[in-house]
């Protein structure tokens, strides 16, 4: 039996819809800002988003570990002996948080050794939901209040929408980070302008830019600036679900997660 056949993606739609609940209260009100080491900004909302998912998923299922953004200091030589592990991120784009612009997403995926098999995505001011599993497609739901009494994957899927969506876009469509944008990424911009002629620029934040490639409203995303697994394991299978590929620039191979060195290399999503 796959492990996949004894989780309900129901249930961790429910997890991320409920971290969304108490980020949405404390984006609503007057939050305080931190910052970590690497002077990148942390907030009441991530670390109560947070404590949710990891209290849940522990709840439904005990046996699968969690490396979470918040929760990032386990050791390695413990690490390389998971089979399976939840990769979490409770706020992805908490710069866009502090803006209060609304283009953050909870991130929860499951990895199977190095390569995710579920990943959620859920907008809690967009109240926009995206979901999918290995084999078995990407999906949407434009009002995540529609699907949140869904009890089975079947039910779910017959309220989505289907990934990647019609989308006759006449002009080749490139999708950049709304506060990471780095020369490189403007370099490889000019490149395909060169080869399209004229492009559209759209900017997103946090894995809503792997969602635009997902739904085929852009193209191509080019990440040439620092990210962490778990900002893009969820992304990573909605993508590749909808018939996209998350590649390293590099090797041209897929990106790998639970590495010693968490952090991502450069890569290129494209639709």
């Amino acid at each position: 039996m796959l492990i996949t056949d004894n989780i309900n993606i129901c249930d961790v739609i429910k997890i991320a819809k409920m971290a969304g609940e108490v980020i949405l209260e404390v984006y609503n009100s007057d939050f305080s800002i931190e910052y970590k080491k690497d002077d990148s900004p942390l907030t009441l909302a991530d670390k109560k988003a947070n404590d949710i998912i990891v209290k849940s998923l522990k709840a439904l299922y005990p046996d699968i570990p969690i490396l979470s953004e918040e929760s990032k200091h386990i050791p390695y030589e413990a690490r390389r002996q998971w089979k399976y592990l939840w990769l979490v991120d409770p706020l992805d784009g908490t710069k866009e948080f502090i803006k209060r612009n609304g283009e953050f997403t909870v991130n929860i995926a499951l990895i199977e050794k190095d390569t995710p098999i579920l990943g959620v995505i859920y907008a809690p001011v967009k109240q926009l939901l995206y979901f999918a599993f290995k084999e078995d497609g990407a999906f949407m739901v434009d009002n995540a209040a529609d699907v949140i009494n869904c009890g089975h994957s079947n039910e779910l899927k017959a309220k989505s929408c289907k990934l990647p969506l019609n989308n006759n876009t006449e002009k080749f469509t490139i999708v950049a980070s709304r506060s990471h944008m780095s020369k490189e990424t403007e370099n490889y911009i000019e490149g395909l302008k060169q080869e399209y002629g004229e492009v559209n620029i759209v900017s997103a934040g946090s894995s809503l830019k792997f969602c635009l490639v997902a739904e085929g409203k852009a193209d191509v995303y080019p990440r040439f600036a620092p990210t962490m697994e778990w900002d893009t394991a969820a992304g990573h299978i909605v993508v590749e679900e909808a018939g996209g590929k998350v590649r390293e620039v590099k090797t041209n191979s897929p990106l790998k997660y639970n590495k010693e060195d968490l952090l991502n290399p450069l890569f290129i999503v494209k639709g």
